[in-house]
């Protein structure tokens, strides 16, 4: 069994790290300059939203709750 080494961040790398990345491609209806021009709580907060349903599959809605037939 192989050991995953997680190496920590802080919120300041991860923001640099993610302004390099969205300048180079930014998200839809946003400018490269508007993102250069983000302060780093914001870019955090942009990532956040644009990615905060991606680990969930399709087969996920619907399954707590309850179902009407």
């Amino acid at each position: 069994m192989e050991a995953i080494t997680i190496k920590r961040i802080t919120e300041a790398e991860l923001a640099k790290e993610l302004r390099e990345q969205y300048i180079k491609n930014p998200p839809e209806g946003i400018t490269s300059d508007e993102v250069r021009d983000m302060s780093a709580d914001d870019l955090l907060d942009m990532d956040y939203f644009l990615h905060e349903f991606d680990d969930l599959d399709d087969d996920d809605f619907g399954e707590e709750g309850f179902y009407i037939f």
